[in-house]
């Protein structure tokens, strides 16, 4: 079957201005209009969008696109997908799952073969390549992150700007006055995803307000990672005695190596972490921790589709505030 990335490519355009030039909406220069429909009429393509005027009408399908790169947690993506898919189930739907990393192409062969009524899109990049065919395609979406630009979108997350800000004041609050930023691994932030990087702009904001010292570390996950780590940020470091990890299978390996290294905690070093609560909870020395409300997230994600699919109105973005709760691994400052 053509899809519709066989149409751009022939044309030597993206899906998106294939999908704005069959739709009509958005304008498109008579060249382009050509040459795409020149290569509609080459290849035989034809589209297959279903209609999507009220609810329970279509497949009765939702798309949950969780792409599993290098970097994720698979744990915590699948507490995501089972939340998408219990609320789903709610609303008599069921869930597609698109796992790989196909972008742009996935999205579209959900949305020209009408296997789904709509999309729940995760793993979400500050500029992400796939909004500019969600923007132009009649299938209705909604993404678990934010992006740069929102304009045209359905999106709620964490609010991981205020998450890292909330970590940051508690440790000020009992007087720390060096503190580090444990993150992601590496290539989350290469691809600038948009959870991550905006947790590092809350944390270093909230650093500069309260006149701390601070750094950010991304890392890898393992037990040789954490000691790694651990070992540079008290060479690099050496007054530090608050840190903020957002890396959930780092935890543990990080307090036994920080231990390991002589530093009790929390009356050498205090932790919090921003991961969801049984992760915190159950951590060897329970985490002072901001929660991840995945649970909550897929959930708002499911029946924010299902409006938009009655032609309900829906927020542009939904921001849940973050919560912190108090554990055993944050104290106060000792002198030194």
């Amino acid at each position: 079957m053509v899809k519709i990335t066989d149409v751009a490519r022939r044309a030597g355009v993206s899906p998106s201005t294939v999908s704005y030039a069959l739709s009509g909406k958005r304008p498109i220069s008579d060249e382009t209009r050509r040459r795409v429909q020149a290569a509609v009429r080459e290849l035989g393509y034809r589209t297959h969008v279903r209609a999507h005027g009220a609810a329970g009408a279509g497949s009765r399908v939702l798309a949950l696109a969780v792409p599993m790169r290098s970097g994720v947690h698979v744990p915590v993506m699948t507490q995501f997908a089972v939340s998408v898919v219990t609320a789903a189930r709610a609303h008599d739907h069921d869930v597609l799952l698109l796992t790989q990393g196909e972008g742009e192409e996935g999205i579209g062969r959900v949305a020209e073969t009408g296997l789904a009524d709509a999309l729940v899109v995760m793993d979400v990049q500050l500029q992400d390549p796939r909004l500019p065919l969600l923007r132009s395609l009649p299938l209705p979406s909604v993404l678990i992150g934010v992006p740069a630009e929102p304009d045209g979108l359905t999106c709620v997350d964490l609010d991981f700007g205020a998450a890292g800000e909330l970590c940051v004041d508690h440790l000020a609050r009992l007087g720390h006055r060096t503190v580090a930023l444990v993150g992601s691994p590496p290539e989350v932030y290469v691809r600038r995803t948009a959870f991550a990087r905006r947790l590092v702009r809350g944390f270093t904001a909230a650093a500069d307000r309260h006149r701390l010292a601070s750094a950010v570390y991304p890392c890898g996950t393992g037990r040789g990672a954490a000691r790694a780590i651990a070992e540079r940020l008290l060479r690099e470091q050496p007054a530090l005695t608050g840190v903020v990890v957002h890396n959930e299978p780092l935890l543990d390996p990080l307090i036994d190596a920080f231990e390991e290294l002589g530093m009790r905690i929390p009356e050498d070093l205090s932790l919090t972490a921003v991961c969801p609560t049984p992760v915190a909870a159950s951590a060897r020395v329970p985490l002072t921790s901001v929660t991840v409300p995945s649970t909550e997230l897929g959930t708002r994600a499911v029946h924010l589709l299902v409006r938009k699919l009655s032609g309900a109105p829906v927020p542009q973005a939904t921001l849940l505030p973050p919560r912190l709760t108090e554990r055993a691994s944050t104290g106060p400052r000792r002198p030194a």
